[in-house]
């Protein structure tokens, strides 16, 4: 069972809007969490650093972007990752452009509400009436009643919608959920340290983090990258507890530090499964039917450990989810339960009761 406070914190934490590229207002209230757990708290552009004291001993890392949409024109919004990302056109050959594909016909009538960027100061509220890829753009672009008033350059966030039941913890979860349970980490008596990045849907919150190590890092560092992993189905999702990864399609990765989240996993009963093996294994069907294989996805940790010369490597630890990029994104009880319990013996902490 999830305690209370942490319940509360994620209830908080989801309410306040973090589209990409405009995570300014989101900070603010990340900085308060933390620092009243104690965190020793600095920001730098695009990530802010929460240490305990013992900085070195544990370094996190979570994105804390989530989707939604940017005004570009009177009446206009185009979806946020892809402005904030400098992305033109899609191309078709990402995962998050494929799935800006599926899900385009998806968005009727869902709820949303503008931001002030930098104070979060709300600036009225609406629905979309209509998305649909523009031909001339090759663009996803959204119509939105009862925004008309907002100018170009403002956020447009979707309404959380929260739920937290005894099996399941609903919403828009990437990546508010596991930003809050590196919060929750300092209530529990954390020491080391946590990272919080922005534009990471963007493919840009690697570049922080690595500007953050080549200033303050030690010779190498080790990092342990947390996240929601999509799945198509809640049987496939709850098969394992918990997803690890050896590589993503950018590096491999830190082959003792997952040999120690895989050790820690089954001394404490927890199954697991690799999100790598996992696509490599649907590949192969696909490709004996004669279909293209799909991407083996992209993560911050990959990006780094490709980017930083050695100076940074590590791995993953993930949250298997359904619904993955929307507004019922959905990830087990247990599950976040296992993700506690295992950060917190990596930490050499005790988990609440």
């Amino acid at each position: 069972m999830l305690s209370q406070s942490f319940r509360d914190l994620l209830t908080i934490l989801a309410r306040a809007p973090s589209v990409v590229g405009a995570e300014h207002s989101f900070f603010r209230v990340l900085q308060r969490a933390l620092e009243e757990r104690g965190a020793d708290v600095k920001w730098y552009e695009g990530v802010l650093v929460a240490q305990g004291r013992r900085p070195h001993s544990l370094m996190l890392s979570a994105h804390i972007d989530r989707h939604g949409l940017i005004c570009t024109g009177p009446n206009e919004f185009q979806y946020a990752a892809f402005v904030s990302g400098g992305r033109s056109d899609l191309l078709g050959n990402s995962v998050s452009e494929e799935l800006m594909q599926l899900i385009v016909d998806r968005m009727g009538d869902e709820k949303v509400f503008a931001y002030e960027p930098w104070s979060g100061m709300y600036r009225g509220r609406g629905s979309i009436r209509q998305t649909y890829v523009c031909p001339h753009r090759n663009n996803l672009i959204f119509e939105l009643e009862g925004l008309e008033h907002v100018v170009a350059g403002t956020p447009v966030a979707f309404q959380d919608d929260l739920r937290i039941t005894d099996d399941s913890v609903t919403g828009q979860m990437d990546n508010v959920l596991t930003a809050a349970i590196l919060v929750y980490l300092f209530e529990l008596g954390f020491e080391g340290t946590a990272f919080f990045t922005a534009q990471e849907e963007a493919g840009r919150s690697w570049r922080y983090l690595l500007e953050w190590f080549r200033r303050f890092g030690g010779s190498t560092n080790q990092l342990v990258v947390v996240d929601t992993s999509p799945f198509p189905d809640v049987p496939t999702a709850r098969e394992h507890t918990l997803t690890l990864r050896h590589s993503d399609a950018n590096a491999e990765f830190n082959e003792e530090l997952t040999q120690q989240l895989a050790d820690t996993c089954e001394r404490m009963g927890i199954t697991y499964q690799y999100k790598d093996s996992y696509i490599k294994a649907q590949n192969a069907a696909l490709e004996a039917q004669g279909e293209s294989p799909k991407s083996l996805g992209s993560t911050e940790m990959g990006r780094i450990i490709s980017a930083s010369g050695g100076l940074v490597d590590g791995t993953t630890l993930q949250i298997p989810t359904t619904g993955y990029h929307t507004m019922d994104e959905s990830a087990s009880v247990v599950a976040c339960e296992a993700f506690i319990d295992v950060l917190c013996d990596l930490a050499g902490i005790q988990p609440e009761e």
